[in-house]
C-alpha cells in the first residue's frame, strides 16, 4: 500500500491561489502537510490559507511573483526559517497566452518564459539547496499537454512547458547524488471555475468520459511525492483522459 500521510511534511506551492495550485495545495493539508501558499495575487493567496485553516488545516501565505527571482528566493529562505526544512516543492505557478507568432513581442515572449520556466528552474534550485541539507526531498514541476501537442499561436506556452518536460529529467540527474527525486506533470483539460458549466461534449471527447478537475492533478502529486515512491524520478505523468492517445482526423 503506498501512503499518503504527510502529516508534518514541509509543502511549498506556487501559484497556489487559484485553480491546479489551490486543489494541490488542498490535498496536501487534508493529510496531515504544513503547507506553504506562493502566489502573487495575495487576495487569492489569503482567501486559500483561511480556507485551509477552517478546515483544520495548517498554512501560511507568502506573496511571490515567480518572474523575480528575487521573491523565489525569499520564498525558500522564509520557508526554512519557518521550519529549518523543505521536504516537497511544487512548481505550478504559470501563464497561459496565446498570441501570432508574426506578432508576439520580444517582452512577452520572455514574459512567459521567465514565469512559466526560469521560475520552475529557480524555484527547483532554491528549493533543492534546503532539502539536500535534510537528506533529500521531492520536487513535482507542472508541465502541459501542451509541451508535445499544440494549436496555433501557443508557441511561447509551448516552448515554456516543454522546456519544463526536458528541465525535469536534467534535474533529476543532476540533483540524485542528494537524494532529492524530480518529476513532472503534463495536465490535459483541467477545469477549475466552472464545471458545471461545461457542455456534454466538452466530456465525452475525452475516452475517460469527463473534463479534469484540480483534484486528479492533486492526487498524482500526492502519489509521485509518497515516501513509498522514491523509484519514480525523472518521468512525466501526462493526466488528460486519455486525449494524446487519441487519434484525431475530420470527416
Amino acid at each position: 500500500m503506498i501512503s499518503f500521510d504527510f502529516t508534518d511534511k514541509i509543502v511549498v506551492v506556487t501559484g497556489a491561489g487559484q485553480g491546479i495550485g489551490e486543489g494541490v495545495a488542498r490535498a496536501y493539508a487534508d493529510h496531515g502537510a504544513k503547507v506553504v501558499l506562493a502566489d502573487r495575487n495575495e487576495n487569492e493567496g489569503r482567501r486559500v490559507e483561511a480556507s485551509i485553516h477552517e478546515a483544520g488545516g495548517e498554512a501560511r501565505f507568502v506573496l511571490t511573483d515567480v518572474s523575480q527571482p528575487e521573491q523565489i528566493e525569499a520564498l525558500i529562505k522564509q520557508v526554512e526559517a519557518w521550519y529549518g526544512r523543505l521536504d516537497i516543492m511544487i512548481n505550478n505557478a504559470g501563464v497561459s497566452r496565446f498570441m501570432s507568432p508574426y506578432e508576439i513581442t520580444v517582452e512577452e515572449w520572455d514574459e512567459i518564459i521567465n514565469i512559466n520556466l526560469r521560475g520552475v528552474f529557480l524555484g527547483a534550485r532554491e528549493a533543492a539547496k534546503v532539502m539536500r541539507k535534510n537528506g533529500g526531498g521531492s520536487i513535482v514541476n507542472i508541465a502541459s499537454t501542451r509541451a508535445f501537442m499544440s494549436e496555433p499561436d501557443s508557441e511561447a506556452y509551448a516552448a515554456s512547458k516543454g522546456g519544463i518536460f526536458a528541465l525535469t529529467h536534467a534535474l533529476a540527474l543532476s540533483f540524485a547524488e542528494d537524494h532529492i527525486q524530480v518529476n513532472a506533470i503534463s495536465p490535459g483539460w483541467i477545469e477549475a471555475h466552472d464545471y458545471e458549466g461545461l457542455r456534454d461534449i466538452d466530456h465525452k471527447q475525452h475516452p475517460s468520459k469527463r473534463v479534469g478537475k484540480p483534484e486528479d492533478i492533486a492526487r498524482a502529486c500526492l502519489y509521485l511525492t509518497s515516501v513509498d515512491n522514491e523509484f519514480i524520478n525523472g518521468e512525466n505523468l501526462i493526466i488528460d483522459g486519455g486525449m494524446t492517445r487519441k487519434m484525431m482526423y475530420e470527416s
